[in-house]
């Protein structure tokens, strides 16, 4: 394992372990129109059991009507002719753990800006270990926020059923619900999926029929206004909050190849995305890229020639650790006017990321997470 890896937060090293955003490549999607990324994320009810499409379709109407460009994201494609985009991520059948197990590929490849959140009817129906099924929907929150460190997550609690049984098993379910998002910080949020559907919004005793799905959508909709960072894209990253910054050609990160034990000058690559500390940059007013709170991204000796070191350096407030962030995703050193780049636009993990002249092609352009 390499040395940068051995230095990651524990949940991410643990990430690292598994199989494989901002701007996925271009067969991530079935369908897009480069609106914000929104994932649909969960089991039937998000796939839309009985009702193709499920809430998906009447929440696409109200974001259409009110002025919104949205891109559904995910794997699963289903939904009648009349919505236009029928992407998704939910899975029939699927527990909270299922998901967990898939997390890290969804979030390299799709990116999502947000993620609507509906998982765990599947684990009271199925009576599965239901006393640490809250752990569990805390750990996959988690690891959604470790690789989106500025996504917006709302996390639901799930709709009623009709058997006595386990509804009173999904009441304690949504019970522990709100002190989980409670400590997951300002960009995890709360949606009660629950009371606002009744047993005769039920097509089967347990997925909503037409007017169900409706009211779920309803629901999403009023929980997304409720943010409005949640339907807008992230053009430039914010100031003092960390990020991951990913290359649209490849979907890998900028990278401190050191892993932070490394002395000054630590060379800055691409890598697979994984959250840890050594892909962590933090924006300040003053225009540079911190990592690890006392080192920053710097163009080696101020440099101004093409192929220029990109590297990790101690912050000492010079021109060399100072950029100009632009909408288009291009990061402008202030003491060269050239692009943070990544070198003959390769994709591996590994390709050198360095100076060159701006020349507007998507080796120069790096998005936000």
């Amino acid at each position: 394992m390499r040395r940068s890896l051995r230095r990651l937060m524990p949940l991410a090293t643990a990430l690292a372990a598994c199989a494989v955003i901002l701007l996925p490549a271009t067969a991530a999607h079935a369908e897009t129109n480069g609106g914000v990324r929104v994932m649909p994320l969960g089991d039937s009810i998000t796939d839309g059991f009985n009702v193709p499409g499920g809430y998906r379709v009447n929440l696409w109407q109200r974001l259409a009507a009110g002025g919104h460009t949205v891109d559904l994201v995910g794997s699963g494609f289903n939904g009648p002719a009349g919505l236009p985009d029928h992407d998704h991520e939910g899975h029939s059948g699927w527990r909270i753990d299922q998901l967990d197990a898939n997390m890290l590929n969804w979030m390299r490849t799709y990116a999502p800006r947000t993620v609507l959140l509906h998982i765990g009817t599947n684990d009271v129906g199925q009576n599965y270990d239901l006393p640490n099924a809250p752990a569990r929907l805390s750990a996959l929150i988690d690891k959604i926020r470790l690789l989106g460190p500025n996504t917006e997550v709302f996390v639901a609690q799930v709709t009623p059923r009709s058997n006595a049984t386990e509804e009173a098993r999904s009441l304690v379910f949504n019970a522990a619900i709100p002190g989980i998002v409670a400590q997951k910080g300002s960009r995890v949020h709360l949606v009660d999926m629950h009371s606002p559907l009744t047993l005769a919004d039920l097509a089967d005793g347990l997925h909503p029929n037409q007017a169900g799905y409706d009211k779920m959508a309803a629901v999403w909709y009023s929980a997304l206004q409720s943010v409005p960072g949640s339907l807008a894209k992230i053009t430039t990253p914010p100031v003092n909050a960390p990020v991951l910054l990913s290359n649209p050609l490849s979907n890998r990160c900028v990278d401190d190849a050191g892993g932070g034990g490394a002395g000054p000058g630590s060379q800055v690559h691409l890598w697979d995305c994984h959250g840890g500390n050594n892909q962590r940059w933090t924006r300040t007013s003053a225009g540079e890229l911190r990592i690890y709170g006392d080192r920053c991204l710097d163009v080696n000796g101020n440099g101004t020639a093409d192929g220029t070191k990109i590297q990790v350096w101690p912050c000492n407030g010079t021109a060399a650790q100072k950029f100009t962030f632009n909408t288009d995703g291009t990061i402008v050193g202030a003491g060269s006017g050239k692009c943070v780049d990544a070198r003959s636009s390769g994709t591996v993990n590994g390709t050198i990321i360095q100076l060159w002249t701006c020349n507007g092609t998507n080796a120069q352009r790096w998005f936000t997470r």
